[in-house]
């Protein structure tokens, strides 16, 4: 174990290091200890992502810590939705297994359980997008994390690309994953007309920016947080634990970034005319979601070449009523059109998630997207929306991809597609369109 100071104490992690579950234990346990036990913690609350996030070694994380200090102190598990559907009794088992009660696993209510701590001015948003975008932004967190009387809370999570912030976590697991609706919205829309492209596997992008000034201002002065990061990368194995990086500051998260990069993005030779990306139905049951299959392949698709997303879950577009209905209205037409609802429909501008949803659900024409669902959604819904529609079965029977690995493969009739299991994992480009 790696004898750090405590603002920084592990950090573990390497292209080639494997984590098992008994070094993953004995790190813990130095962190519970140190943090916990010598601090005199009485009153704790984790913060994991939720079910969405399946593969991110929180859920066993988060359960490791019910079971070592359950029954000693008060610990509170609130996964951290942000906009997300709250978990149901079957998708809390499944993320954190049968130990933790059901009562002690608290839903944030991104509309109602906030409280306003300030303020991000408008001059600085404006900067921060390069003139794109001006408006202040309000930092409105989940109440609980003031008002628990928490001697320490807990962020739990995967640091991965992201196609709103750069890399997922470190700060977003907090105010966005417990943060109230204008943060989101306005933090999305940021990304958006920024570029995702400029913003996916980087570490300072905009939106970080905004998000950690945000944290930094308001939200660590007043509460003890401290985050315990992973990195995973999916291997000819399954999930494999690269990395676990644990501390106070920026500093742990920077590391995990850099590891990150090195394994979870994946340089293409040439772009790719045909891609097929797999939607586990455990994590995916909406485009909100689901469309990761877009975001994270994007930078790989040729032009003119057509990505199949078989998605068996998907039964609906957005995970909030509000931000489904404008989608199904204005589809993924490309960001002129949803700059354009922006400027037209009060409601959309109300609800910024859902342009930058649009904006990054598009193709802006440059390649083709065949959504294939179950039973959860109709032709015309996934037409209605500007995708084409294949039926999930005959999309299996044509790539037959239940038994495939990453990479090239020949469908039935003997052309080439390059197939992705698990788009959560990774970032998928050519050096070209992904620059430095």
């Amino acid at each position: 174990m790696n004898a750090l100071p405590d603002s920084f104490p592990c950090a573990d992690g390497g292209v080639e290091r494997s984590i098992s579950k008994n070094e993953l234990e004995t790190h813990l346990e130095q962190l519970v200890e140190q943090w916990v036990i010598r601090a005199g913690v009485e009153r704790l609350l984790v913060l994991p992502p939720d079910h969405t996030r399946l593969f991110s070694m929180a859920g066993p994380i988060t359960q490791w810590l019910w079971r070592r200090l359950g029954d000693r102190i008060t610990v509170d598990v609130m996964p951290a939705l942000g906009t997300h559907v709250a978990m149901s009794p079957e998708q809390c088992e499944l993320m954190f297994g049968d130990t933790i009660p059901h009562d002690r696993i608290l839903q944030h209510r991104w509309r109602q359980d906030v409280v306003r701590l300030g303020e991000i001015s408008a001059d600085r948003i404006l900067e921060l997008s390069g003139g794109r975008f001006g408006e202040s932004m309000s930092i409105e967190i989940n109440r609980r994390l003031f008002e628990g009387r928490y001697d320490l809370i807990l962020s739990v999570g995967q640091v991965v690309p992201h196609e709103v912030i750069g890399f997922a976590n470190y700060t977003k697991n907090v105010c966005i994953g417990a943060g109230g609706q204008e943060l989101i919205h306005k933090s999305h829309f940021l990304g958006a007309v920024c570029g995702m492209e400029s913003i996916m596997g980087r570490a300072d992008t905009p939106v970080r920016q905004a998000v950690d000034e945000a944290f930094d201002t308001f939200i660590r002065p007043r509460v003890n947080i401290r985050f315990i990061l992973t990195v995973i990368e999916e291997s000819m194995q399954g999930t494999v634990l690269r990395g676990l990086y644990a501390g106070r500051d920026a500093e742990c998260f920077r590391a995990a970034a850099d590891l990150s990069r090195q394994v979870n993005l994946t340089f293409v030779d040439d772009p790719l005319p045909r891609c097929v990306v797999f939607l586990d139905p455990r994590e995916f049951h909406s485009t909100w979601l689901g469309n990761k299959a877009i975001y994270r392949t994007r930078m790989a698709m040729a032009d003119g070449g057509e990505l199949f997303v078989l998605a068996p879950g998907v039964k609906t577009f957005g995970e909030d009523k509000t931000v489904d209905r404008l989608i199904r209205e204005y589809g993924y037409r490309g960001t002129d059109a949803a700059l354009a609802a922006v400027d037209a429909d009060p409601q959309v501008r109300q609800n910024l998630t859902a342009p930058a949803h649009l904006i990054h659900g598009s193709s802006e024409g440059r390649f083709q997207i065949t959504y294939c669902p179950g039973d959860g959604l109709r032709q015309e819904e996934v037409e209605s929306v500007g995708f084409n529609y294949l039926r999930y079965e005959e999309a299996v029977a044509r790539f037959q991809t239940e038994s495939l690995e990453d990479g090239w493969h020949m469908d039935r009739t003997g052309l080439p597609f390059y197939f992705v299991r698990n788009p959560g994992l990774g970032l998928w480009a050519t050096r070209e369109r992904f620059g430095n």
